[in-house]
């Protein structure tokens, strides 16, 4: 109770011996260091003496009335100076406990106490000063909301004294004290027996004079409301402090029912439960004894609903669920209702449907309680926030029940009693997984980090989840310096994916390809580092199987068949001096059995062949040396691996998930799981060890920008936009079609760089180049067909065979060409090596001509050229000018260089024909068109003067790429003239230098 009573003597008592040990001296004197003015804690008793109006006129101290509530029983409690109870042993947890109880019941009756009086230290100038202080000045109507506060806390300071027995407990301690202080305790309560204990008898003293000044504050405040007028000043004030004590009333009632109720049940209970249980601040609210209830498939003998959990018991065990993890489905069953929880769900079954509603709502209730952390005010259920717990919620939970689950900590969103939502799990051994979860299940992104025994090593996984396994696209960081970037599915990795070694690993290797359930299965690529060697062809099992072709560093290339990861029957081994071996091999690539050696030279060697006594090669058979030069497509320009991996089987990993996300509509959050995404590298992430760190390109509305994507298809599907769009979308790594092309760039790097770049792959990588950009173009198609079906719209017919092939060759192919030229020119160019090279030579001996004598040179008529082009300086002549004649035309034709598109270099070649056309128009002073004979010279001549490197890749790649619809036309006709002018310049009648005998002047 609020002021120095006996509660604060025992505090101060207590407190003292607990510091020095003296027992004596305190209970004789009767002194008290807490003691105040024996003030009226409820001063609003002398509102009573008039109505409003006198409020405002009166100026007279204050009355007779306000006098007798000085002398209330709370000021006549503080009379009483009962001797402190002994303190607890610091050896004795309950005695802490108790000591502890009391010493916050001191600090929140000495709050209330300064409450009290500055309320009637606000009433007395009031009282006092009526024309120049206003009601609003009033502590109890201007700050209403604390004064309940501090009301509140006293309650709940004394409720958990009650709940625990404080009181008695402390009067037992010093009997013969308490039993002196009996008759002092007596005058502080009416209608209470004699017969009780002192125990009791503290308990009543601490509690009626509270609750009969909390009636009394009411009383006066509803007197004062009813004599108010309606537009008072203050009447806005004064209804709010009668709502507020009101309210405080009812929640006094309520808490010390379940005070009461609570310390009952913590007497009937047995040791062990009641340990469990108990503590200070539990209440009870429902108890099946009470009403009964029956829970089902556990079989509870009893149920206790308390403020904070649920209880079930079953014999000694003791089952408790916190509520702010109880979920009551809001559907029943006559009269059962089903509750959910983490790892349990069961039912509760009443004899009738009254004891249902009691139990149902006291749940629901409860919970929704538990999960605002505070009591209801007034009264339980009837608080301001909803009465209807949210289905969702946010809170952490440590699973102890058997299974993966067992010991591991969840934190995050759960909804019906499942984590569902964004969250963090992490187990005891250092597992900790953060991301997306759907009913319990990992569902969605999330990253997995999963210690090694070895030291500070993890696997780190960050990848799509379906049901609680890995299915989707995924980046993963093992701790043996490998990193996987590909698909999974049940948790393995299954469809394509690229398994890497790091650069701190001991041995490179890199695989591209297929996979299924967790092995290398189908087409695949594989580089060796150590040893030096480039696979591309299938495999079974993690195995090589089935038909393959191996390069070497040194060049070697062998095609063949492989089994179980051996060298199987014949193949076919071309070496880096196109020697060209037909027969079998051994695992390394050592000739073994029966073969046939075509050399460079055109000798045949035909006979068994092995490995001999020493070092070397042991053969015996027959060396054919009459035999014709072999023809070079047979040999240097020989094309492995055409026809044993068909094009469109090779990479249907990569374009079965776009499939997969066109039929499924193209929905925005499976746009990662299916196409992929971009993380940190490892080597960042372990630099700032943010392991459960994934920043990925996504946007955070993929849905949005998805519908976005579309919108901007259907926009642009007019044939003029069309190239435009593509062309955006391609470079874009977020868009879905530049994701597509990321990939199969992987895919081609992975196969045609580093050892891969040999020329007898030249072949494969042509075909591969345009049948990506026939799936590219069918990726672009479905899209549209999506977009249409969005809107409502008719989707477009299907495309026939020569539609598609026109798009694809026409607009398609010119767009995705620069994303593969790097790797495909490379290809060519050592392809084309030994033409190229007799080439220069020849372009090199050409460029020591002067103008008119390459132009005679080369047969050129002479009325075709253009003299006045060539401006003479003194004592120099026409025969000692280069670099003039036909400069246009030259400078023209250098550009072939300058782009990727095979069209756009047909346009050059085109322009370049223009140029030499005007110029000879010039030069006759009319428009000619110039016959082939003509044309091939001067034409020859443009080639020799733009001294471009590598022609004859860039002629051969412009015809393997070029639009099939420029056959035969005007494209393929000056292709045919370049080709034409290219291996005239390789003969040997242009590799020999000029002469002073040839043109007859001085050089």
């Amino acid at each position: 109770m609020p002021g120095p009573g006996p509660l604060a003597r025992v505090l101060r008592s207590a407190n003292s011996r607990a510091s020095d040990g003296q027992h004596q001296g305190e209970a004789k004197s009767g002194q008290n260091s807490f003691a105040r003015p024996r003030l009226a804690p409820w001063p609003c008793a002398a509102l009573r003496r008039r109505p409003c109006s006198g409020w405002r006129r009166s100026s007279q101290p204050p009355s007779p009335e306000l006098t007798a509530v000085s002398s209330s029983p709370c000021s006549r409690t503080c009379g009483c100076a009962p001797a402190p109870a002994p303190a607890p042993e610091s050896s004795d947890p309950e005695g802490r406990e108790c000591l502890q109880l009391l010493q916050q019941l001191h600090r929140s009756s000495q709050q209330l106490w300064e409450v009290t009086e500055d309320s009637l230290r606000s009433l007395r100038e009031r009282l006092c000063h009526p024309d120049t202080i206003g009601l609003e000045s009033l502590l109890l109507l201007r700050c209403a909301d604390h004064v309940l506060q501090v009301h509140m806390e006293y309650i709940e300071s004394y409720t958990n004294c009650v709940v625990m027995q404080a009181f008695q407990k402390a009067a037992k301690r010093r009997s013969d004290y308490w039993r002196r202080q009996r008759k002092a305790l007596r005058q502080l309560l009416w209608g209470v027996s004699s017969e009780g204990s002192v125990g009791t008898a503290l308990v009543q003293a601490l509690r009626q004079p509270l609750t009969h000044h909390v009636q009394q504050y009411m009383l006066l405040l509803l007197s004062l409301r009813d004599t108010m007028g309606e537009h008072h000043p203050t009447q806005e004030l004064v209804v709010h402090a009668t709502t507020v004590f009101g309210n405080l009333q009812s929640f006094l009632r309520q808490a010390l029912d379940q005070a009461v109720a609570t310390q009952v049940l913590w007497r009937t209970l047995s040791s062990r439960p009641r340990d469990t249980l108990c503590t200070p601040a539990r209440r009870l609210l429902q108890d099946s004894q009470d009403v009964p209830v029956t829970v089902t498939p556990l079989r509870a003998e009893r149920v206790l609903l308390f403020d904070d959990v649920l209880v079930l018991l079953q014999g000694h065990n003791v089952h408790t669920f916190d509520l702010k993890l109880v979920w009551v489905d809001s559907e029943q069953d006559g009269c059962m209702f089903h509750l959910l929880t983490p790892e349990e769900e069961f039912f509760f079954c009443s004899k009738d449907p009254q004891g249902q509603v009691v139990w149902q709502w006291k749940v629901t209730q409860a919970v929704c309680q538990a999960l605002r952390g505070k009591k209801d005010f007034p009264l339980l259920g009837a608080g301001l926030e909803p009465s209807k717990p949210p289905v969702c919620r946010s809170m952490a939970y440590t699973f102890l029940a058997e299974g993966r689950l067992c010991q591991a900590t969840y934190e995050g969103e759960w909804c019906q009693g499942r984590p569902h939502g964004k969250g963090t799990l992490k187990w005891p051994d250092g597992r900790n997984h953060v991301g997306n979860f759907c009913q319990g299940l990992e569902h969605g992104f999330g990253i997995c980090l999963v210690p090694q025994a070895s030291e500070d090593k993890f696997d780190c996984y960050k990848c799509h989840w379906r049901e609680g396994s890995m299915c989707g696209y995924g980046i993963c960081e093992y701790g043996t310096d490998e990193v996987y970037k590909g698909y999974f599915q049940e948790g393995l990795r299954h469809g394509f994916g690229v398994l890497e070694s790091t650069l701190q690993a001991p041995q490179h290797c890199k695989y591209t390809g297929h996979w299924v359930r967790g092995q290398r299965s189908g087409y695949g690529i594989e580089e060796d580092g150590d040893r030096g060697e480039h696979y591309i062809g299938m495999w079974q099992a993690d195995q090589r199987h089935g038909p393959g072709v191996m390069v070497t560093q040194a060049g070697v290339c062998y095609q063949g068949t492989f089994q179980a990861d051996k060298i199987v029957g014949p193949g076919i081994l071309l070496s880096e001096d196109d020697s060209l071996y037909e027969g079998t091999f051994t695992r390394d690539l050592t000739l073994m059995g029966k073969g046939k050696v075509t050399f460079p030279n055109g000798f045949i060697l035909e006979g068994s062949f092995g490995s001999g006594t020493g070092r070397g090669l042991h053969t015996q058979g027959v060396l054919d040396t009459a035999a014709l030069p072999p023809d070079p497509s047979i040999t240097c320009k020989r094309q492995l691996g055409l026809g044993a991996f068909p094009v469109e089987s090779r990479w249907q990993g990569v374009y079965g998930p776009f499939r997969d996300f066109l039929c499924a509509g193209c929905p925005g959050d499976l746009q990662e799981a299916l196409l992929g995404f971009h993380v940190q590298t490892s080597r960042e992430l372990r630099k700032s060890q943010e392991y459960l760190c994934c920043e990925r390109t996504q946007p955070d509305d993929s849905a949005g920008r998805m519908e976005d994507i579309l919108e901007e298809l259907l926009q642009h599907r007019d044939p003029e936009a069309l190239p435009q769009c593509l062309s955006k979308a391609l470079s874009n790594s977020l868009h879905p079609l530049g994701k597509l092309l990321r990939t199969l760039m992987l895919t081609f790097q992975a196969t045609y760089a580093g050892i891969g770049a040999n020329k007898h792959l030249q072949g494969l990588a042509q075909e591969e180049v345009k049948q990506h950009a026939q799936e590219l173009w069918a990726a672009y198609r479905g899209l549209l067909q999506v977009a249409l079906e969005r809107k409502g719209q008719v989707p477009e017919e299907e495309e026939d065979p020569e539609t598609r092939d026109r798009q694809v060759h026409g607009l398609m192919l010119p767009l995705v060409l620069p994303s593969f030229y790097s790797e495909l020119f490379t290809l060519y160019l050592l392809l084309h090596e030994r033409e190229d090279s007799l080439y220069s030579q020849g372009i090199t001996n050409l460029s020591l001509f002067p103008d008119t004598k390459l132009l005679e040179f080369l047969d050129v008529q002479k009325h075709l050229w253009p003299l006045k082009d060539l401006t003479l300086t003194t004592n120099q002549r026409h025969s000692l000018v280069r670099d003039k004649c036909f400069l246009s035309a030259t400078e023209c034709l250098q550009k072939v260089i300058s782009t990727m598109d095979p069209r756009e270099k047909l346009e050059v070649l085109e322009r370049t024909y223009g140029e030499i056309e005007a110029t000879v128009s010039r030069v006759l002073g009319q428009e000619h068109k110039l016959p082939m004979d003509d044309l091939l010279p001067l034409l020859l001549y443009v080639v020799s003067r733009a001294r471009i490197q590598h022609l004859g890749a860039e002629i051969h790649l412009i015809r393997d790429m070029m639009d099939p619809i420029h056959t035969g036309g005007l494209y393929d006709f000056l292709l045919t003239a370049l080709e034409s002018c290219y291996e005239h310049i390789q003969k040997e009648d242009m590799h020999r230098l000029p002469s002073r005998r040839d043109s007859g002047e001085p050089w």
